[in-house]
Parts: C-alpha cells; structure tokens; sequence
C-alpha cells in the first residue's frame, strides 16, 4: 500500500509540474488543482489495491490519459505505440484492416467513409452507419482507439459488425480482413473530353498522384479537354499538407485555408502559388456526407474562390485539427489545436460545406418498358425540399461511383458540357 501511495502521489505531482509549465500565473487555481490531483491518486490507489482483478499501472494510467482526452472531443485520444506506429502507416498509404474511416457519436460508432475497394466498401457499410457491436461485444463503453483496435486483426481473419442505418433493423456483415492498401488518386475520361479525377483519401502521395493524373488525361484527350470531375464523395480526409497542395493545383492565388486555435498568434494562413494545373478549364466537385476534413478543405476553397462548382449533398462538418504530439517512450496524443476557416471565413466545424447545385445520390438504370431509354432511380432515398443536403441524407453507393449509372457525376458531366457550349466551345 505505501508502494501504491508514492507511485499515485509521483504521478499527481508529474501532473502538476506540467500544469505549472503550462500555466504558470494561474498560482489561484493552485488549491483547487491539488485537490483533484489528490483524488486522481486516491482513486488510481483504490483500484490499484482492490480491484476484483489484478489491473497493471500502466493499463490504469494509459486509460486515464486516454478518458481526460476522449472527453474533449471524438478527435482527441492516447496512441500506444502500436498504435501511433499503425498511424504512421496509415498516412504513408497501406494498413491493415476494414477500410473504413470512423468517428465517435453517442457512445456508438460511426462510419465517416468507406475506403474503395476495402472489405467496409464491398460489404455495403455507408456513411452514418452506426456500428452497435463487434463480435457480438456492445461498442457502448469503448473508446474509439479501443474498437478500431478491435476491427484490426491477422489479415484473413474474420469479424462480425452490427450495423444500425436510418429506417432499417439493426443487421449483421461479416467482413474479412485484408492489407488496405489506398491508392488515392483514381482517373478516367469521360466521353473523351471531361477528366475524371477520384481523390479516396489525403495520403503522403495524393499531390503526386493528382499531378500525374491530370497529365495523362490531358494526353489521353489530345490536348482538347472541356472540363475537369473532382470527386471527392466518400473521402474521409488525411493529411492538411495534401489538401492545401490539391486547393492550391487548381487556384493562381488567394487563400487556401486557415487554422485557428486557442492562441491568436497561432493562427496559421495557407496561401495559393501561381499555377492552375487546369488551364482555367471548368471544374465540377462532388461532396457527400462521407466527405470530410481534407475533403471540406478542397471543396470550401475552390467554392469561395469561385473556381468550382460543388453538386452533391451537403459535407460531414469536421473542420478541426489535430496535432499529433509524441510522447518519447509512451507513444503519442492526438489534440485538437485549432479548427479550419475556408478563405471566406466560414467554420467547417459541425457546419460542413453545402454544394452550390444539391444533387441526391441516384443509380441511372434501364427502364423495363424501353430497355433504350435510362432514368435516374432513387425511391430508396429521402428527399428533402429544403436543399439541405446533409450527412444523414442520401450516400452515393460505391460499387456504381466514376460509373455510367453514377447519377451524380453524370450531372456533372452534363454541367461541364453546357459550361463549354455556353462559351462557344464545340462538344463532340
């Protein structure tokens, strides 16, 4: 017991040092930090002495970091090494697991994003899919590192998911899991003359693999391109670096984004160089509940600065930071530091990026009568009047994106063509 007192006590006093470093003149709220560190160490004693099962110190700790974190916001938490390390790989492009990008909502899990061409993706899982269960083990109680941890496994393994969606019973999917290895940039024309560019995710490559891509089109069309598709539906986000470098392809100057946090001298503002790997063609960006962060960034700056068009339904709304902060020896925190401002000002936070043209998720199937003639199906979805596109409406199925019976980008098609016609352009 004395043992377990001078270990709470040295981890009480560690606290207060770096609250002293951080704070310093705060010396008023000295007393009442005492008190709370005193009770942090009493109740790390208790259950350390009497618990029901043995429970190590580090395991006790670790998760005491882990809950003052994940109490902040569903953005902020501990990463052991393993899993600062799995982070690591993750932003360098290939990991293991679901291919699925999640979030923390009630205490459930929630899908963001389904990465293409992943087990979440071929199962059918959508953004603002809960996940209730995982094995059978009920998520509630989780944190979100510990069921992401939990859906990661041997490749081939396999887990079981319940799901609950928006007017539907709660059901299971069995999934498998593989090596997710992202590729971010996917392209293809589009009748010969619109450049189709899908960014999946903000990985250390999607600059290059953006680049490359609108080179080989431009090849590919003889140098005649009328406009350029940006899809960025269902792409979770990443890196700030690649969403700034994406805005910044498409944009000769002017704000990309800016970031504000809890100190005013932190505010940072990212700025667009001279260069438009376009050519001022027309662009259409697609969005969707499923994108996110990095995604909102793009969208939001080419919005405001007037150089795309935004069709889709309304964005998820994360617009905030997170630093990720080693801890030498005890892997490292992710802290929300600041959240995003698109060059107009607007917050992304909780808020998202409405598009300028709301154009619900659809499949363009043939009609029985006239197997000839195509129409836009979507008796699934729920229609909202209003134009509020948000994230709990329609979601584009992945298995029909960048395809003929993609409703959505076959609208944008049509807009691009309608752009060149109205500017005198010949359309073959």
């Amino acid at each position: 017991m004395k043992r377990s007192g001078l270990l709470a006590a040295s981890i009480a006093t560690l606290v207060l040092f770096s609250l002293r470093q951080d704070v310093g003149a705060a010396s008023s709220n000295s007393s009442e930090t005492y008190k709370q560190l005193n009770l942090f160490g009493e109740v790390f004693e208790r259950v350390r002495a009497e618990y029901v099962d043995d429970v190590s110190d580090d395991s006790l700790v670790e998760s005491a970091i882990n809950g003052m974190l994940t109490s902040l916001d569903p953005h902020s938490n501990y990463l052991n090494t393993k899993n600062f390390n799995d982070m690591k790989v993750q932003t360098r492009g290939e990991f293991g697991g679901l291919g699925i990008e999640v979030s923390m909502e009630n205490g459930l899990v929630k899908v963001v994003s389904p990465i293409d061409d992943t087990p979440a993706a071929r199962a059918g899982l959508k953004p603002g899919d809960l996940i209730t269960h995982l094995d059978g083990d009920p998520v509630q109680g989780m944190t979100l590192p510990e069921a992401v941890e939990k859906m990661r496994g041997p490749v081939s393994s396999e887990i079981k998911l319940t799901i609950r969606r928006e007017g539907k019973e709660p059901f299971d999917v069995k999934l498998t899991r593989a090596t997710i290895k992202i590729q971010s940039v996917r392209s293809h024309l589009e009748g010969d003359n619109i450049a189709y560019i899908r960014i999946t995710t903000f990985n250390e490559q999607t600059d290059v693999g953006l680049n490359n891509a609108m080179k080989n089109l431009k090849q590919q069309a003889g140098g005649k391109l009328l406009g350029v598709v940006l899809d960025l539906r269902n792409d979770p986000g990443g890196l700030l670096d690649q969403a700034v470098a994406v805005a910044d392809a498409f944009l000769e100057k002017g704000e990309i984004v800016s970031t504000r946090g809890r100190r005013s001298e932190d505010a940072q503002r990212y700025n667009a160089r001279p260069g438009d790997i376009a050519a001022g063609l027309p662009i259409a960006v697609l969005i969707n509940g499923g994108s996110a962060s990095a995604s909102e960034i793009v969208a939001g700056a080419l919005q405001d600065h007037h150089r795309a068009i935004l069709l889709g339904t309304r964005s998820f709304g994360k617009g905030s930071v997170q630093t990720i902060i080693p801890l030498p020896g005890h892997g490292a925190m992710r802290l929300t530091t600041a959240r995003y401002y698109t060059p107009s000002g607007r917050s992304i936070q909780a808020k998202g990026i409405d598009p300028d043209i709301f154009v619900e998720a659809a499949k363009i199937e043939k009609t029985p009568e006239k197997s000839e003639a195509k129409v836009a199906t979507a008796s699934d979805l729920k229609r909202d009047d209003s134009g509020d596109g948000g994230a709990e409406q329609s979601s584009v199925d992945p298995s029909i994106m960048g395809t003929p019976a993609d409703y959505q980008l076959t609208r944008a098609v049509d807009m691009l063509r309608g752009i060149a016609l109205f500017n005198g352009r010949v359309v073959n």
